[in-house]
């Protein structure tokens, strides 16, 4: 494959606010830090998430293949050495020729060209600029972080290997066992726990994917049982039996120094994240490296507020990433492709790239600029998104793999179409 035309020869002025702005939820000035998880998920072809991670690649997504580099041991997905990410990405910036860094805080809307990808946590002076620009009405939604803790404090007498459905003492994963009594006493006292924000959330306050763990124990006592902390495909080696629910957790970084405790994303005070936490057997002399947070996040409202190339109408200012409400990390890094693609169409006097709606990143895009998408809520790539196939009604595992293949298929074949963008593929 040629290089893509799009990086031939355009400088850019990258605005970094941080170190001498700190958005909350950040602990260093190094790009691409991420403040969340460290799983890009799925990995499997016939998975949404996997799809598009196979798009940002056949488009030349540098971002995806550092996350690549970076990546740690986590079963089918993508997980990364987040410090590991996030220096990669630095490097890259810093050593490019084409890319001069400004560090200092940006508190008006450019006149453009640009792309706006403010994160996660768009500093509330640039905000108000941009909703002032836009002439919406500002959204936000509540996002939570999970804990992580040092491995040499977890108890490995109690703690297994082992990823569900495979054999024990293998897989990418600890699992920390509770039996029936361990579980509902865990339970009791995380619903006791004192909260960061004290108040109940509506629904439509919380990203669904990134509720609370406390939150979703709300919904009922089995909630978290088949969630999160399932234990089905899991077999304690101790008993040689599935425990009642099981917590996982997942390797931070290559050298399994740290372990982040999947599905336990919270707004618990760090006091009670120690006392509760710490009923999970496995957890009971836990050392905490990072504790859970909860944090406010802003996103505009796309469908009215931007065209389909992710502009503010009638201008080449582009917004991306979940400040445009397409949540999640690889949704962020597709979404600021397609702005970057878009705005080079623009400096080169080019067509702008209309991406089939059948590939994940072209349904994400359809659905994030669509009028008719309302009331519009952030959203992570998923099949929900592309249209329905023709044919005979197929079941759910070769409906998604149908589904990928046509998605390759249609993307390879407008690839092909815009060798202006793409160069030869």
């Amino acid at each position: 494959m040629r290089p893509c035309a799009r990086r031939a020869g355009v400088p850019v002025t990258l605005v970094e606010q941080r170190p001498n702005a700190v958005a909350p939820a950040h602990h260093t000035s190094d790009f691409a830090e991420l403040v969340c998880s460290n799983s890009f998920k799925s990995l499997r072809h016939d998975s949404a998430a996997g799809l598009l991670k196979e798009e940002l690649g056949a488009m030349g997504s540098t971002l995806i293949g550092l996350a690549d580099a970076a990546s740690v041991p986590a079963g089918g997905a993508l997980a990364v050495d987040r410090v590991r990410f996030s220096s990669l990405v630095t490097q890259a910036i810093s050593a490019h020729e084409l890319i001069e860094v400004e560090r200092r805080e940006a508190i008006v809307v450019p006149d453009g060209p640009c792309v706006i990808a403010a994160g996660p946590l768009c500093s509330q002076a640039l905000f108000d600029a941009l909703c002032r620009r836009l002439g919406t009405t500002s959204l936000s939604f509540f996002d939570a972080a999970a804990p992580i803790v040092d491995a040499e404090s977890i108890d490995r007498g109690v703690a297994f290997v082992q990823s569900r459905y495979e054999d024990a003492g293998a897989g990418d994963y600890l699992n920390c066992p509770m039996d029936r009594g361990e579980y509902d006493r865990f339970y009791d006292e995380l619903l006791g726990a004192k909260r960061t924000i004290l108040r109940d959330f509506e629904q439509g306050d919380l990203f669904s994917a990134c509720q609370p763990v406390e939150e979703v124990a709300r919904t009922g006592r089995d909630a978290l049982r088949f969630g999160a902390l399932k234990p089905v495909g899991l077999l304690d080696p101790r008993s040689g039996r599935r425990p009642w629910a099981a917590v996982q957790l997942r390797a931070e970084n290559r050298g399994r120094t740290a372990y982040n405790l999947v599905g336990f994303q919270t707004n618990l005070t760090w006091g009670e994240q120690r006392r509760v936490f710490r009923l999970i057997p496995g957890l009971g002399h836990a050392e905490f490296f990072r504790y859970g947070v909860m944090h406010r996040n802003s996103f505009v409202d796309s469908p009215r507020a931007l065209d389909g190339s992710f502009a503010i109408p009638g201008t080449t200012v582009r917004l991306a990433g979940q400040i445009t409400g397409t949540e999640g990390y690889t949704e962020a890094i597709a979404s600021g492709l397609f702005a970057a693609l878009n705005t080079y169409a623009d400096l080169k006097g080019l067509e702008r790239p209309a991406l089939p709606v059948t590939s994940a990143l072209g349904s994400l895009v359809a659905y994030a600029t669509n009028p008719a998408t309302d009331p519009y809520q952030p959203m992570h790539v998923n099949f929900g998104l592309v249209p329905p196939l023709e044919g005979p009604h197929l079941k759910k595992r070769a409906r998604y793999r149908a589904y990928a293949d046509r998605a390759t298929r249609d993307l390879l074949a407008f690839l092909a179409s815009r060798p202006d963008l793409f160069g030869t593929f």
